[in-house]
């Protein structure tokens, strides 16, 4: 049990005079866009503080690039499927454009640990499966 009565300054200043590491979020690089570093605040503000270490900072960075390419990709695949007359050669070259996007993406979001994939506990037991109407 805690004592009663009025707490004093001096206990007060004990627990006032401990240092608190403030952890500073990594800055977006300056050679990114605007719409990359939307998007390199996005992911750094979703993540804890010091998820990201000095020598991901590039990795994050080519990550932001590629989401960006990937949307403007998209918007070029959403702009070929309502054109009229529809080639089918530039429509191809798009998707295998926006596979490449997303394989870089999915490579780089597991190597920073930002994939479902990554953040998956195995640990988990799975749900035992129901005995099926058969077997009973």
């Amino acid at each position: 049990m805690g004592s009663r009565g009025k707490i004093s300054s001096a206990s007060m200043s004990v627990a006032s005079a401990t240092p608190v590491d403030v952890i500073q979020r990594p800055d977006a690089p300056y050679d990114l866009t605007d719409e990359q570093s939307e998007e390199w605040w996005a992911v750094v503000n979703r993540m804890p503080a010091d998820w990201f270490p000095r020598e991901t900072h590039s990795m994050l960075a080519q990550y932001c690039r590629h989401v960006v390419a990937a949307r403007r990709v998209s918007q070029l695949i959403g702009n070929a499927e309502g054109s009229d007359p529809f080639d089918v050669e530039a429509y191809d070259r798009l998707l295998k454009m926006q596979e490449r996007e997303g394989r870089a993406l999915s490579s780089l979001a597991t190597r920073m640990r930002l994939s479902q994939q990554t953040t998956y506990d195995k640990s988990k037991k799975k749900p035992s499966a129901a005995k099926r109407p058969w077997e009973a």
